[in-house]
Order: structure tokens, then sequence, then C-alpha cells
């Protein structure tokens, strides 16, 4: 026997080798919608948007109030879907269900009963998306490409299910996000998923206008530890002002829970960050039993305090922690979520920052901050308007006036009407003792703000932060600005 043979036979056996490697047969959906299927098919994905189709996939033509999925079963099959979800007979093959929206629960059910998959589920005010991503790539790299994760912001009671029911049966780990803007809507998505692991983020006053404070905000993040399995972790954030409530959540469920932060009984503890030389920071944290050092490649304070919680989950997941050090070292940021570009101005190149995607009191401050400590020729700051906020609107946007003057912003571009309030704000501003006072326009939308960034004149050394709700449309400056520089 060669050496090479010997090695083959001592590869560690591991059942999963022994699933099937299609995601859903068609007597498999069959059984876990309880559905009738038309023909014999095999399907590699789950699909929901006959937009989004790709060969292979299963398309599920749910029904909505103004919208009806069946009207796109065409679309769907000349994309490549091998079969469609539907409640009355079409001329491709299908299951027949009665309710569609119940098959894809079913569905979502029936991929968690079936697979040994530890999974993991993210809430919080800010910062769910990053820290998935973080999560799911440090638990992908350890596990060879077994670990599974919800794509985009797929975090609503229709993007959970379809999430899970994209669960391979030979995954070993699954990270699912939740999100909610009305009380009552976490504890269902969490029922769904059923996760070992439960992250909070952190608690901010982003949808108070649906739930008037943050400690009913707190109430109803604290809802995704409903759904954990006996024996569960709850991770909670340490330095919040909501956090005694948040452990009170955990421990009358009877869960275990672990704290991260910077306070010093956290149990996932910030020894010391120092700036690294690219934008991000080397990190020192204590785990108890041990410490970490590790570089975080994405810039920003609340990047570092994300890290810990990163590290968290991936400890109670049972995850490797020098994957997840590598996996953070390594990130890069998201589109409208930190994505970083160099983009061509006279002189030579400009960085522009992308938060385009959303937008909170909490996550602008934490963007403004790192806005500030970017070196920069000049520091210009794109903010649109922060949504559902409610009565709190006008006071959220007037206080982004002091942010703004301790980042040394020299000049910002607000976009939307609820940003007339910070531009009353700034233009009552005496400058400071040092003779700052940053210049500022008002524009109705995204096309105005170009048109007023491309009038200001960005030069070679400058940095721009582009942040507000996805509504207004602060993506496209981007696009801009990026394409034109391409």
């Amino acid at each position: 026997m060669s050496a090479a043979q010997a090695l083959l036979r001592a590869w560690p056996a591991d059942p999963r080798d022994q699933l099937p490697l299609a995601l859903w047969s068609a007597a498999e959906v069959e059984a876990a919608t309880d559905g009738r299927a038309s023909h014999a098919f095999r399907a590699s994905g789950v699909e929901m948007d006959s937009r989004d189709v790709r060969p292979g996939d299963i398309f599920v033509a749910l029904k909505g109030e103004a919208m009806d999925g069946h009207k796109f079963v065409d679309a769907a099959f000349a994309k490549g879907a091998v079969a469609a979800i539907v409640d009355r007979p079409i001329d491709y093959p299908h299951v027949l269900v009665k309710d569609t929206t119940k098959a894809l629960h079913d569905l979502a059910h029936a991929a968690r009963e079936r697979s040994s998959a530890v999974r993991i589920a993210i809430t919080g005010s800010v910062g769910k998306t990053g820290v998935k991503e973080a999560i799911f790539t440090s638990l992908d790299r350890s596990s060879r490409g077994a670990a599974h994760r919800s794509v985009r912001s797929y975090n609503n009671h229709v993007g959970v299910p379809l999430s899970l029911a994209r669960l391979p049966s030979r995954a070993k780990f699954g990270v699912f996000e939740m999100g909610m803007n009305h009380a009552g809507e976490i504890a269902p998505l969490a029922d769904h998923v059923r996760p070992n692991v439960a992250l909070i983020t952190t608690i901010a006053p982003v949808h108070i206008e649906h739930l008037g404070s943050e400690e009913a905000i707190a109430d109803e993040k604290a809802q995704i530890f409903t759904g954990l399995v006996e024996g569960g972790t709850a991770i909670i954030p340490a330095d919040n002002a909501h956090t005694p409530r948040l452990i009170d959540h955990a421990k009358a469920l009877g869960f275990n829970f672990v704290t991260f932060g910077r306070s010093a009984d956290a149990d996932v503890r910030l020894l010391d960050a120092i700036p690294s030389a690219h934008g991000g920071s080397l990190v020192t944290a204590e785990l108890g039993d041990r410490r970490v050092c590790y570089t975080v490649a994405e810039p920003g304070e609340h990047w570092i305090d994300n890290s810990l919680g990163v590290m968290a989950a991936v400890r109670a997941a049972g995850g490797d922690l020098a994957a997840a050090g590598l996996a953070l070292a390594e990130m890069g940021g998201l589109k409208g979520r930190g994505a970083r570009f160099d983009i061509a101005v006279p002189g030579g190149k400009a960085l522009m920052l992308d938060e385009s995607y959303n937008a909170n009191p909490a996550s602008m401050r934490a963007t403004l901050r790192q806005l500030g400590q970017t070196p920069a020729h000049r520091r210009v700051a794109v903010l649109g308007t922060m949504g559902e906020l409610g009565d709190f609107s006008a006071r959220f946007h007037r206080q982004l006036a002091e942010p703004l003057a301790d980042a040394k912003i020299d000049h910002a571009i607000l976009v939307g009407d609820e940003m007339r309030h910070l531009a009353a704000e700034l233009g009552k501003a005496a400058a400071d003792p040092l003779g700052f006072a940053p210049s500022f326009a008002h524009c109705e939308d995204s096309a105005q703000a170009i048109a007023q960034l491309e009038q200001f004149g960005l030069t070679h050394g400058d940095a721009v932060l582009v942040k507000g709700s996805n509504f207004l449309g602060l993506g496209k400056l981007v696009t801009h600005f990026t394409n034109a520089s391409g």
C-alpha cells in the first residue's frame, strides 16, 4: 500500500458524507409540505424571486397582498428552475400544495430537523449583517466550506424561513440574521430557526417609532432567546444601558449567557486595541481561560466591539477561534455597509466609505467617529434621513451636530426632509474656539446630492462618508462616483 493510499484510508469518516448532495428531491419536498409532486426532480436551491432564480432552483410562488408569485412561474423556468411549489396545477414540474407560504415554512422546518448543523441566530439594533458575515466566514473557514448563512438581509418573516429552507443537510453550521420593526416579530423567527446560540449585537433607538422606547426595543430583541434549544447560549453586549434587562430575559428562560465588551466583568473582554496601519485594529481580548490576539480589518471602534461578539458566538458554537481571527483580518466592507472605494479625482484619489444601506442614531455616530479618525485632506459627510424614528426624529437628527463637530467634518451634504432639523442646528452653531465650523448644504434627494458633491469638488486626499436610510437611494451616489472613477 502506498503512502497516499494509507493517508486516504486514515481519512476520518463523517456521517454527513452519506447524505445526498442535492438540496431537495421531489419526494423530500412532498413529505415536508404534504404536497403532490408532478414529476421527479432534484434541486440545488430554493428561491422566491423569479429574477434571482438560478439553474437548479425550486421556485416558491408566494402570494402576498399586492403580488402573486404564480404570475412569474414562466420567468422562473426561463431562468432555469427545475420545479415550482404552487397552489394550482401548472405546465411545468411542480409540487401542488394548499398554501405556498405554509409550504415554505414546512420546508424550512424539515431542513432544520434533518440537519445536525449548529445554528446561530443574530439580532440587534446595529451591526447584524456585518456580524453575521463575520461569524459565517469564521465557521466556513474552520469547517472547510460546511457553513451556511442567510444571504443579503433576508431577516424577516419570509427571508428567515427561505434561508432555513436552503440549509444543506451536510452543513455543520447555519448562521441566520433576524430583524424587526414592530413588536411580536422576533419570537416567530426564533421559533423557525431554534438556534443553539443567539447573539444580540446592541440595543439602540432603531424602529423606536413603532416600539416607543429603548426598553421596549430591548424586550423585543430579547425574544430571540425564546427560540433557543435546551442547553443553548445567549450572547449579550456587556456595555449597553439595557444589559441587565437582556440578562434578566435569558435568566428567566433558564439559559446560559455570555457577555462581551469592554466592561471589567464581561466574559469576553477587550484588553487592548491598537490602530493598525491599514485602518483596522490589533485587538487583544480575554475569554476567561485564555487570551487571544487578532486583527480586525474593518475600521472603527464599533468593529472592535463587534469582533468580541463574533469571538463569543464562534466559541459558543464550537468553532475555531484561530479561524475567526483570520476571518476578521481578511474581511472587507460589504456593499452599503462599510465598503471602501478609491475614486479618481483631480490630483489623485479620494476615499469613499459606502454606508448607504441603513442609518440610525447609533450607527451615524459610529461611522462619523470612524470618518473623524480617517487620515484625510478634507472630510466630507453625505448624510441621509434616518427613518422610523417617529416623534423622536427631530431630536435625533439635531443631535448629529455634535458628532459632526467632534469628527472635524469639513463639509456636510444633508439629504431628505428630516435632515432639515440638522441643517437648522448647524446653521445656528458658532465656530468652535479654534475657528472650526463645517460648511453644509441641504438636498431633497440623491440626484441633488450627486450634483452638490460634484459642485463641492473632491480633490486628492479627501475622504467621503455616504450614509442614510435605504429608501433615499444614496447607493446611487456611490455608484455614480465609483463608475465615473472606473
